[in-house]
């Protein structure tokens, strides 16, 4: 599972980069059930690092940040992703902790990943 797991990682950080310009420096990825969970660092680009350290800034960049990389996901179809794991995506739930530059992805697929790739 752990081979898989890191080859998701590999897709989200290209697939970001691709659309977005960045990817995070780390994500970690762990199957539960139909989600892949990716916990990323280092998500922030020097321009909306300093747009954070405005008084509304944060709160800016927290919903652009959360909104834009889902409408990401609903214009480019992850068809990588669905490749890699014989799944078909369903959803995306997004989250981003501004201050500590720490973001939460959960894609959810179709099928149950735990139990597919646990070997």
């Amino acid at each position: 599972m752990k081979n898989y797991e890191a080859e998701f990682s590999n897709l989200v950080r290209s697939f970001r980069k691709r659309h977005m310009g960045k990817g995070p420096s780390q994500i970690k990825t762990t199957f539960c059930k139909n989600w892949a969970i990716c916990e990323m660092e280092g998500n922030l680009s020097p321009v909306e690092k300093f747009i954070a350290s405005a008084e509304d800034g944060k709160q800016m960049v927290r919903a652009a940040r959360t909104e834009m990389v889902k409408e990401m996901y609903r214009k480019n179809h992850p068809v990588e992703m669905e490749e890699l794991l014989g799944a078909k995506f369903v959803d995306l739930f997004v989250d981003i902790d501004i201050e500590k530059d720490l973001g939460m992805s959960i894609f959810v697929f179709d099928q149950d990943l735990e139990e597919k790739f646990n070997t």
